[in-house]
């Protein structure tokens, strides 16, 4: 039995090319190899599975790549100068201690020692003390690579003596092209509208997203990837819900709206996340109302003729006032004592926004009558 390897390893970019969604850090760390303008420390921050660790390595690789060896035709293993450390559980100040010996030591093979810290913001004060004296003055041929999810937590001594990258979250455009690659590569039909729920759930993190894509695959038997199965494995409430809802709030069904609640609850989701999860609903709809902001729209094509649809019948003023009410209605649904009635309250509430917005404009016409 063949052994199964994750996406996330399997489809690791192992060049600058390959990496997703990251061209602004990739192209400069490029012209800096091919200048030889390399910092010899740098910080690379930002979110989980983004790249951070992967570029620490294309770099290390890129660095150590001989011109005279390759207009020699000889291939050279640079993998004995790259040293990466877990920082997260060797984060004392004799780890360091050990680092900045190994430091002191040449090359054998290639020009450059590249040395990986991992979550660098694990190291412990007395770790940071005994390794900026190293930092600040190293050897010509030792360059450090230090990578943290939270840079705030790294000392200010340390930060002015990096050059910081700082990675972004990846798109969901981005994450569901890379998902559609993966899917081909692997011989998985795959709908696009399941991709980029994928892409939304997993927040900007590639990682996540190849994990995600992997238990989907996982569940399915004939190596399809569809928008219902998605949804039900995922737990995530599906669209039509919310264009249902809305159309009974801008209806004035209330009744209509209570029992599409009732049976969201009954499928076993949480008022908390439905109501969040109207509110962005809304939100999507105020984003179709002008091309302008048209492209702040992540979902599906498909999906995105839907709100355009919806949104040419919901009017702003019941928008803006229906957003309003779900936000209220989120800050205070953890402390309500009766957050079923708490989410209903909220959804009477909107019902009723296009006859009190009736009455306020009629208000001013009575005041000149008398």
């Amino acid at each position: 039995m063949e052994n199964f390897v994750v996406s996330a390893r399997k489809y690791r970019p192992n060049s600058f090319e390959s990496v997703v969604g990251q061209s602004h850090i990739t192209t400069t760390l490029q012209n800096a190899v091919k200048s030889n303008h390399l910092a010899q420390a740098f910080l690379f921050c930002g979110p989980r599975g983004v790249g951070k660790t992967t570029c620490a390595r294309i770099l290390a690789k890129l660095i150590n790549t001989s011109e005279d060896a390759a207009a020699k035709g000889k291939e050279q293993n640079f993998d004995y100068n790259i040293y990466e450390l877990d920082a997260a559980s060797n984060n004392s100040v004799d780890d360091i201690r050990s680092l900045v010996e190994q430091v002191r030591y040449p090359p054998q093979v290639g020009k450059y020692k590249v040395y990986i810290i991992d979550e660098v913001h694990m190291l412990s004060n007395a770790a940071f003390n005994a390794f900026l004296k190293t930092l600040e003055e190293p050897p010509p041929y030792a360059i450090f690579i230090l990578a943290t999810t939270e840079k705030h937590k790294v000392i200010p001594t340390i930060l002015s003596r990096c050059q910081i990258f700082d990675f972004n979250r990846i798109s969901v455009q981005d994450i569901a092209n890379h998902l559609a690659g993966v899917a081909e590569k692997e011989n998985i039909t795959a709908e696009s509208e399941a991709l980029y729920l994928i892409a939304q759930k997993a927040d900007g993190a590639l990682r996540d997203a190849l994990s995600l894509f992997d238990m989907i695959v996982t569940f399915s038997t004939d190596r399809h990837i569809d928008f219902k199965t998605t949804i039900r494995n995922l737990h995530i409430l599906d669209y039509d819900y919310y264009f249902k809802v809305t159309d009974a709030l801008l209806k004035e069904e209330v009744a209509a709206a209570l029992i599409i609640f009732d049976e969201i609850l009954k499928n076993g989701f949480d008022g908390h996340n439905f109501i969040v999860g109207l509110c962005e609903h809304f939100r999507n709809l105020l984003v179709c109302k002008d091309k302008v902001t048209l492209k702040l729209l992540e979902v599906a094509d498909n999906v995105k003729e839907k709100y355009q649809e919806q949104a040419q019948v919901a009017q702003n003023s019941f928008l803006m006032t229906a957003l309003n009410i779900g936000n209220n209605c989120d800050l205070h649904y953890k402390s309500s004592k009766n957050q079923r009635l708490h989410v209903e309250l909220a959804l009477m509430k909107m019902c009723h926004i296009n006859n009190a917005v009736k009455l306020a404009q009629m208000e001013p016409v009575k005041k000149k009558v008398m």
